[in-house]
């Protein structure tokens, strides 16, 4: 071993990923060249980044690319490219670990029933920001030469692996800047020794990296004493890619699967995009937008701190990655390209929060992903759409729904539009989720509000109290189970007119649906138990605001609300469960004088205890937990002996 030979060891985590790799994803080998190649072209973007402050750093090698080869004999392929490459420490950094958060989710669903599914596999790899070592999947071992932008030849670095419990890494004399990864190709994996196989395989995920990938030449060689012969590759190199730009291309010269590879190539996933708008938008500011809404959601969906997926470039050239000024937080699930020609191209991240421009082209992004989506939810109901069209929006709101709430709260321009996208649940719809629209179509005469009633779950909501009467009446009420909703109908209070109303906030009041004789006899309930009221709210006026006769009960005895601007109790739960402080809330409990157990209540011997059991069980039927669990049994069963 050369006295500046390092082993160091893979964090454990890492170790068994490897494994995982090498034992787990044979269905779809392939992947690995696309993960190689796309890591080539980033190395490549960040170079051309760099240098717009140091022209140095392109040394003498202003011309950006990566070339492709192999070797029979030595069983290796090899990917080079001429990028920023890595020093010592980033190898050791970039190499050796990853995060551990998403190698442990990484290898729990590698774990699970996905394990023999190549399109998830696939995705996976991408997702988790794991493409290096997915080289595993066809090599025992990997070498990766490597010399920093603006290193000295001598301060290269080599690293080894052989993908179990640790890796080499030792000082290089590396005259080219860059990075080559040497893939020691296991015994069946010979299949990519290929030219054709290799190209084949560029063509499919790589065809439209914006810069030149390059293959040896091939010609043909006879075999001794003319006995067959075979294709050799030559000294001369040609691009074996599109290499440009897709985005920059008219786009009646881009067919489908050319749409979808780009997208395939840019996110790392697997699974088609399920739309994409490709558009030149002239004006003050000037700017090319290719924006995809992805069919699955990634797996840290609800991290509000992950950037967007737009990738910015200015004239071309690569800028950065996760523009998160170009588009709004919530739709943080966006993949895509936004080419500028008015940023400067030395653009900051401080720049990019302040510039008049940016704020065009992201309300201009904004609009434009606004209207693929009502395009899907046109299609969704189109008769002439095929299978395929018309299930496409009640997938993308099942996979992102819940995050394209938050645009209630946070984009007052478009509130409007966001809310004729939403989707609920609903009592009296057969199919999975009803639009605003089909509710109001079908309100019943005389109804002048939209009924709605949000829960920990959508069990939860729809066995809650709260319906039994508007389940009486045929009234349709909207069920909310997502933990935003909560939040963000504080910001949608009508839709077209209609006032959202939710059945557990307030007395209830169904103004005409209401027949007079109901009132009546409501209203004489009211005095005949005032009694009975009294005695409840000294047995409660610790826990209740009030206690009050209700006319939405039928079959329970009695229910927990809260009055109409409080905050309800499943989003004080929420606060709580999250370490945020949340104001205490009484809530006001409401009886129905017809049931039996509250009938019990007048001369009951037990009254204090039936008092607290009928609060318990109100608030257990509206998915709380009784401050007391221990006296609630001990009341429960003292009754019950």
């Amino acid at each position: 071993m050369s006295q500046n030979k390092q082993t160091l060891s893979f964090q454990a985590e890492v170790a068994q990923l490897l494994h995982l790799v090498t034992h787990s994803l044979y269905s779809n080998k392939e992947i690995f060249l696309r993960e190689l190649v796309s890591n080539a072209s980033d190395a490549c973007d960040k170079l051309r980044f760099e240098a717009l402050a140091d022209n140095a750093l392109y040394e003498d090698q202003p011309n950006l690319e990566v070339r492709v080869s192999f070797d029979k004999q030595a069983r290796t392929l090899t990917i080079t490219d001429n990028g920023i490459g890595l020093s010592q420490q980033e190898a050791i950094a970039n190499l050796g670990t990853i995060a551990k958060s998403g190698t442990r989710e990484f290898m729990n669903r590698l774990s699970g029933d996905q394990r023999a599914n190549a399109a998830e596999q696939g995705q996976l790899i991408g997702q988790f920001g794991v493409g290096f070592y997915s080289g595993f999947i066809v090599a025992d071992s990997i070498t990766v030469e490597s010399r920093r932008a603006g290193l000295q030849p001598e301060e290269g670095v080599r690293w080894t692996s052989a993908g179990t419990g640790d890796f080499e890494v030792e000082a290089l004399t590396r005259p080219e800047r860059g990075t080559s990864v040497i893939l020691h190709l296991r015994e069946d994996a010979t299949e990519y020794l290929s030219t054709w196989k290799l190209k084949s395989i560029i063509a499919k995920y790589s065809d439209h990296i914006s810069l030149p990938i390059l293959m040896r030449k091939e010609e043909w060689k006879e075999g001794e004493d003319n006995k067959g012969g075979e294709m050799v590759p030559t000294s001369e190199w040609e691009t074996v890619n599109q290499a440009s730009a897709l985005w920059s291309r008219s786009k009646k010269d881009i067919t489908a699967e050319q749409y979808t590879e780009f997208y395939k190539q840019i996110s790392h996933d697997h699974e088609a995009p399920l739309a994409w708008s490709h558009n030149r938008v002239e004006g003050a500011t000037e700017y090319t937008q290719l924006l995809y809404i992805p069919a699955s959601a990634p797996f840290d969906l609800w991290n509000r701190e992950k950037k967007a997926g737009v990738k910015l470039y200015v004239k071309r050239v690569f800028i950065m990655d996760d523009a998160e000024a170009l588009m709004p937080v919530y739709l943080r699930f966006v993949k895509g390209v936004i080419d500028s020609a008015d940023l400067p191209l030395n653009v900051s991240r401080e720049l990019l929060q302040e510039s008049r421009d940016v704020r065009a082209i992201r309300e201009g992004s904004t609009k434009r992903v606004l209207s693929m989506l009502e395009e899907l939810a046109r299609l969704e109901k189109e008769d002439s759409a095929s299978a395929e069209d018309k299930a496409k929006y009640g997938k993308f709101w099942a996979e992102f729904g819940a995050v394209l709430k938050e645009g209630l709260g946070e984009d007052f321009a478009n509130r409007e539009r966001l809310a004729k996208l939403l989707r609920f649940a609903s009592t009296q719809s057969d199919a999975p989720t009803v639009s605003l629209a089909d509710y109001k179509a079908r309100m019943k005469d005389g109804q002048d509000a939209i009924y709605y009633i949000t829960a920990d779950t959508l069990a939860a909501a729809r066995n809650s109290p709260q319906l039994e009467v508007f389940r009486k009446k045929g009234i349709e009420v909207l069920l909310m189970a997502d933990r935003v909703d909560e939040w963000a109908l504080n910001y949608l209070t009508d839709f077209d007119g209609t006032p959202l109303q939710s059945v557990a906030k307030g007395a209830v009041d169904l103004g005409k649906l209401q027949d007079e004789a109901e009132k009546k006899a409501a209203e004489e309930a009211a005095e005949a138990f005032k009694p009975v009221l009294a005695r409840l709210k000294e047995a409660l006026k610790d826990r209740a605001e009030d206690v009050r006769v209700t006319t939405r009960l039928v079959d329970s005895p009695a229910c927990l609300v809260v009055e109409g601007g409080g905050m309800s109790l499943q989003l004080a739960r929420m606060l709580k469960q999250a370490g945020q402080k949340a104001p205490e809330v009484k809530p006001v409990l409401e009886v129905n004088p017809e049931h039996a157990l509250v009938r019990k209540l007048d001369g009951s011997v037990h009254f204090h205890d039936l008092a607290q059991i009928l609060f318990d069980q109100a608030l257990l039927a509206e998915g709380g937990l009784p401050e007391d669990p221990a006296a609630y049994v001990k009341r429960v069963n003292a009754l019950l002996a």
